[in-house]
């Protein structure tokens, strides 16, 4: 007969006794102390993080309404100023299909490629006239015969809201024969300083096999480089573009 195992143990009196639950975290405690937990931290990193960097620089606009965060542009072409510094202009570099002459007032730049012509981009005091005024005594100086083709809606030159025609004139070779030119000129004034961008050339209509491709009334090759000369244009005090 094997004897019974035996274990060690405690003696209590005898009666009835009662064991305490075990305490348990239940999940909504657990989870709202995890948010505080969180929410704590996360308050912490941004009262340094305040402390740390400069507050914003803040603008009343309009009118100061800051500049956007950007170096200052790479310029592609050649910058002609103003001997009194009142404008600047960019106008075509060496080597392409220009040749090019300065005088005091401006630049003139002979399309010597395709249809040819000649673009001017230049000033002169405003002398308390209007875009309009300018722009149409030019051509009446310039080409007296000619006939106004069309206004251009909400010209701009040098981003400064301005005035801009087309118009057409019919000079006589020396075979007796016509040849259609046309004329593009826009004018802006600011500062009672005047800046002027003309072309002309051959008249040229555009359509699918020529120009941009875009419907376009402007029907002159010069045009077609035109845009980024007219939008250079700045005057004394304007930021570099």
């Amino acid at each position: 007969m094997t004897a019974p195992s035996t274990w060690p143990g405690y003696a209590v009196p005898p009666g009835t006794y009662t064991a305490p639950p075990v305490r348990r975290t239940s999940p909504a405690r657990l989870v709202l102390i995890w948010a505080v937990g969180v929410l704590v931290v996360a308050g912490v990193l941004v009262a340094v993080s305040a402390e740390m960097s400069d507050p914003p620089a803040r603008y009343v606009c309009p009118p100061d309404c800051g500049r956007p965060p950007m170096g200052e542009p790479v310029a592609t072409n050649p910058s002609f100023t103003a001997p009194d510094g009142t404008f600047s202009v960019s106008y075509p570099a060496p080597g392409t299909a220009y040749e090019i002459t300065t005088d005091a007032d401006g630049v003139t730049a002979e399309f010597v490629g395709g249809d040819g012509g000649t673009m001017q981009l230049f000033s002169q005091p405003a002398n308390g006239r209007p875009p309009e005024d300018i722009a149409r005594q030019l051509v009446d100086e310039t080409y007296p015969d000619a006939q106004t083709v069309y206004e251009i809606p909400n010209a701009m030159v040098g981003y400064q809201p301005g005035f801009g025609m087309v118009a057409d004139t019919w000079p006589q070779a020396a075979t007796g024969s016509y040849t259609r030119m046309r004329l593009v000129v826009m004018v802006a004034v600011k500062n009672d300083r005047a800046l002027i961008a003309a072309a002309a050339g051959p008249y040229r209509e555009f359509g699918p096999d020529f120009g941009s491709g875009k419907p376009s009334g402007a029907n002159l090759q010069l045009a077609l480089d035109m845009g980024k000369y007219v939008n250079s244009f700045r005057w004394r005090g304007d930021p570099p573009r």
